[in-house]
């Protein structure tokens, strides 16, 4: 049953690419995201399970990321229909079939319990996705896709590179050479140490570009920038997850092989490199959406600085995989909506937005002080895990720049939104491409729903999800029977 996962979308893909309508082929994402969402909560009503010789898997770690992504990929298909019907001068068969190419290949990310297969799933979905970036057919968009797929190449070329040394490391140690996670786990204290440590400076180099850790984060404003605002709801919430779940695989190797300190190290090196880099940028910038790149490249620094922190914060890392993924759809469908308003998406002609498209502005303003991490919304809880597990585990200095950082970047934000936010209407009249896009309720459901569910999220956790938190955290720090 868990290989639908893989195959139902995979499936739906080639039926869109087929359908000759233009019309109803945007329904086949969200009936898809539906049925995905209903296969997703019975296979993880069934525990563990392994298939295809212990090549695909559903463990604590895989349960927990399948049932966010399953639930985001949904919200953000009820988007599709509405959106595509505003832009009947472009094809949709690629984008429609590409992004369930995409939903396919990222939960066979999830399901991989062999790091051949995940970096072949994680490639895939770059080569799935980069179409989508395209989807406009500018010069700009070109760019952007081209972008991507050279440097996410690079990135993926030095994973590769890293899970070669992964399993010479095997090898080394008088072991048969395997990527199987399972026998990778048995075998963790015969790994040699030196090709270890070699390959965790690749892999987390490799996939840290898939998430877009600072320095290698380039691609991203381009990317989330040039998209359409459905396609970086996505990316920033859904692909980065996959790599960064990869890149827990190999956390859980290095710590079950008593070889983590460095690890911990470079992770929160990382982390407050990537958050100080989107602060730096996010002052400076003046375009709504690649202004939610550099704030994905600052949630993505938060998640590895709580894994490398460890601990408390650790959890709160896990957790605010699911909290940074329903914000960043908020974000990127009501500044979509923005951006239809007003033909642009650069801060300087976009004035007005809660008198012009009020329910967009206000879910825009709502959401902003939610991946801020102000109170009352899921970020807070998870960003506040982090902050007292640094404290807590002696890593006061990192705690405390953190939390610098975190200001900065509120005022980094903030500066722009709220501007943009507020003024006369009538000001954005004369943007280029300015149109008479107003609110509609079909693309307005989608953020209400992300908003809701951070809301919930911030006030009340349920035990599903603090125990999938909590199994997740178990799993990666337990050391198994030899």
């Amino acid at each position: 049953m868990m290989l639908l996962l893989f195959l139902l979308p995979l499936a739906a893909a080639g039926l869109a690419f087929v359908m000759p309508s233009n019309r109803w082929r945007p329904w086949v994402l969200p009936v898809t995201g539906l049925a995905h969402m209903v296969v997703a909560g019975w296979v993880l009503a069934q525990g563990d399970q392994w298939a295809l010789d212990r090549w695909i898997a559903v463990d604590p770690l895989s349960r927990l990321f399948i049932g966010f992504i399953s639930v985001l990929f949904f919200v953000c298909s009820l988007y599709a229909p509405a959106y595509l019907r505003l832009r009947t001068e472009r094809d949709n068969r690629v984008l429609c079939g590409c992004l369930l190419l995409a939903l396919a290949m990222m939960s066979l990310v999830t399901l991989a319990h062999h790091l051949g297969l995940m970096w072949v799933a994680m490639e895939a979905t770059t080569l799935a996705t980069a179409p989508c970036i395209y989807f406009n057919h500018n010069p700009r968009s070109l760019e952007a896709t081209w972008k991507y797929l050279v440097i996410g190449s690079v990135g993926i070329a030095l994973a590769l590179l890293g899970s070669f040394f992964l399993a010479y490391s095997m090898v080394q140690a008088g072991s048969e050479s395997t990527l199987l996670v399972d026998e990778l786990v048995r075998q963790s204290h015969k790994l040699s140490p030196s090709w270890l440590h070699a390959a965790f400076v690749l892999l987390l180099i490799g996939y840290g570009t898939k998430m877009g850790l600072a320095p290698m984060h380039t691609w991203k404003p381009d990317a989330y920038g040039e998209a359409p605002g459905l396609v970086g709801a996505l990316l920033a919430g859904g692909l980065t997850s996959c790599a960064f779940l990869c890149v827990l695989r190999f956390y859980h190797l290095a710590h079950i092989a008593h070889d983590d300190q460095y690890l911990h190290g470079m992770l929160i090196f990382m982390g407050l490199l990537s958050m100080g880099a989107a602060a730096l940028f996010m002052s400076n910038q003046r375009d709504i959406k690649r202004l939610l790149a550099y704030s994905s490249v600052e949630h993505m620094g938060m998640l590895v600085f709580g894994m490398g922190v460890g601990g408390a914060a650790a959890a709160g890392s896990l957790l605010h995989v699911v909290h940074n993924g329903l914000c960043k759809a908020a974000l990127f469908l009501a500044a979509a909506n923005i951006h239809r308003a007003y033909g642009t998406s650069a801060a300087d002609q976009i004035q007005g937005v809660l008198k012009r498209v009020p329910w967009s502005g206000w879910l825009m303003l709502i959401s902003f002080f939610a991946i801020t991490g102000s109170p009352l919304f899921g970020p807070f809880v998870s960003e506040y895990q982090i902050l007292c597990g640094a404290f807590a585990t002696g890593h006061a200095v990192s705690g405390a720049l953190f939390f610098v950082l975190l200001l900065l970047v509120f005022w980094g934000i903030g500066n722009t939104l709220i501007r943009c936010s507020l003024g006369p209407a009538e000001s954005g009249e004369h943007a280029a491409g300015a149109n008479e896009y107003r609110d509609n309720l079909p693309m307005v459901i989608p953020v209400v729903i992300c908003v809701l569910l951070v809301f919930v999220l911030g006030v009340y956790t349920p035990p599903f999800l603090s125990t999938g938190v909590a199994n997740a955290l178990q799993f990666l720090q337990q050391i198994p029977d030899r």
